[in-house]
């Protein structure tokens, strides 16, 4: 069985088996049962609905986009629109989404069979889902980074909301972090430091990262709450506070926020690869010390994200445009380690069939296309001169954020699903999803990176009929509406397959060779 490297590693034996989750359990076990399976399906879903909710919001300003001239949004809407998107696609989608399979593959690829801390995991998720209420209701407009002092001039008089939505991001944000440190630290006590899973170090590496990092975000959504009262002047210049200030706290959070499904979703891919292909990864340590490497440089260099404002150069300047270069080292360990390890045996047939392995190769040539890109961002002189704040920004986070990190999760959604509910997904619309991810998702990254190369801004809701920028446009918004068709053919699938779908062997995914190659013992 796949699953045996658990024993090799845990020495508990193999318990990976299909069951009808979602078909037997009751709403009221689902949403508060303290079995990891429920806290991590209830997860998975609901960040599913914040997927459909944030890509509707983004198909409304796209097509408003897709030509030149206002066409039935507003200024003011369409900032909202955009400032929604943005918030729900990363706090309420990408992050909830890559921790909740984690949630589901802790425990075991730990062979614990538990989550350590399950209230503090649900605790996590309903403040979560109380921010999402509070951000919908209030409409701030004032972009997922809440730059002041605009975020404290904009807005309805209901944008108090989204500062308290930014607070309780921050608190469900920690608490998160403190069960996958927790959980983590119990993979140690069972197998040891040399011994300890991938996903035992993925955990670690975020769960610290969550810890520390969103103590800022949950000053920042206070100080601008209190701002806005008038009872604090942190971040108002008009009342002698400091937008730097705000710059540096801010992203403090805001950069490590990159690696919040990034560390989540690499761990997925070192799960999942080894029982897909059957045999180990092609080096332990080197995935160990990137990962380590990726916690390291993750906190210190988010000034590179305003360098551009710096009134003057020096020596910190620098060393913060060196650091950001030098996260290639972590990030090329990881993927030569994939490319070795795919590289070593010829690949089993059923892993060439498997939709989840489509999507991990996929996500790597997004994670090779958007790091290769992401060069010039890190640099001083391109980055203040050419690219920042146009287009080829949201290209390369596009490039890492969904294509990468979210297409790992679903990776991880589509090897667990016959475990949810006992029975294969349709393989010919799971294909379907795929393709048009791919089409939908490579046009739209790369039409991003052409019209960022023909300076098009960001934050507009109109532009000039200028021929560089007609086109990419235009293809944007249709490639949008490809990942939109991909996304319901998905949930077509998922709700269909759940109680019609072919039920699932005792070992969904079994590897098997060509008949002239050897079989491999899977080992991780």
């Amino acid at each position: 069985m796949a699953h045996e490297l658990d024993h090799s590693r845990t020495g508990a034996a193999p318990h990976w088996k299909p069951e009808n989750l979602i078909g037997t359990m009751p709403l009221k076990t689902l949403m508060f049962s303290d079995d990891y399976r429920c806290i991590a399906l209830k997860g998975i879903l609901t960040a599913f609905i914040m997927l459909a909710l944030g890509g509707t919001f983004a198909l409304i300003f796209r097509t408003e986009l897709a030509v030149p001239g206002a066409q039935f949004l507003g200024a003011r809407v369409y900032m909202t629109l955009m400032t929604l998107h943005g918030m729900v696609m990363v706090f309420g989608f990408l992050i909830p989404l890559t921790i909740s399979v984690c949630y589901y593959m802790i425990p075991k690829v730990l062979g614990t069979e538990r989550l350590e801390w399950p209230k503090v995991a649900h605790l996590s998720y309903w403040i979560l889902m109380l921010a999402a209420v509070l951000l919908i209701i209030g409409r701030p407009d004032f972009t997922w980074t809440a730059y002041a002092p605009m975020s404290l001039r904009v807005g309805s008089d209901l944008v108090w909301m989204g500062y308290v939505a930014i607070f309780l991001v921050a608190v469900s944000e920690f608490l998160a972090g403190l069960v996958l440190w927790r959980n983590a630290m119990m993979g140690v006590a069972k197998c040891g430091w040399k011994k300890l899973p991938m996903m035992g170090w993925g955990a670690a590496v975020v769960g610290l990262l969550m810890i520390v990092s969103t103590i800022p975000l949950g000053f920042i959504g206070i100080g601008l709450l209190t701002d806005w009262l008038e009872m604090t002047a942190w971040f108002d210049p008009a009342r002698g506070g400091s937008v730097k200030f705000f710059l540096y706290v801010f992203w403090t959070y805001g950069h490590p926020a990159v690696y919040l499904p990034f560390v989540p979703a690499i761990a997925i891919l070192y799960t999942l690869m080894p029982r897909i292909l059957g045999r180990p990864m092609w080096s332990y340590w080197s995935g160990v010390i990137a990962f380590l490497l990726l916690g390291l440089f993750a906190m210190p260099i988010g000034p590179h994200h305003f360098q551009p404002l710096y009134t003057i150069s020096g020596w910190y300047e620098r060393m913060i445009q060196i650091f950001t270069l030098l996260v290639f080292i972590p990030s090329v360990l990881h993927v030569f380690n994939w490319i070795a390890t795919l590289w070593g045996d010829p690949i089993p047939k059923s892993a060439q069939a498997s939709v989840p392995f489509k999507f991990m190769i996929s996500a790597i040539a997004f994670i090779i296309y958007g790091g290769a890109t992401a060069y010039v961002n890190g640099q001083i002189a391109t980055d203040s001169d050419f690219i920042h704040n146009t287009y080829w920004i949201p290209a390369h986070f596009h490039a890492m954020f969904f294509g990468f990190a979210g297409q790992m999760a679903f990776a991880g959604f589509y090897y667990l699903y016959p475990y949810f509910t006992g029975r294969m997904y349709n393989q010919r619309m799971a294909n379907s999803h795929f393709w048009l991810w791919q089409i939908g998702l490579f046009t739209k990254i790369t039409m991003m990176f052409v019209a960022g190369y023909a300076y098009f801004p960001r934050w507009v809701y109109d532009y000039l009929p200028l021929k560089e920028w007609v086109m990419p446009q235009m293809m944007i918004t249709a490639a949008g509406y490809l990942i939109g068709l991909g996304f319901l053919i998905f949930v077509f699938n998922v709700a269909l397959s759940a109680t019609r779908g072919e039920r699932a062997p005792d070992e969904p995914w079994p590897v098997e060779h060509d008949d002239a190659a050897p079989s491999a013992v899977p080992a991780e």
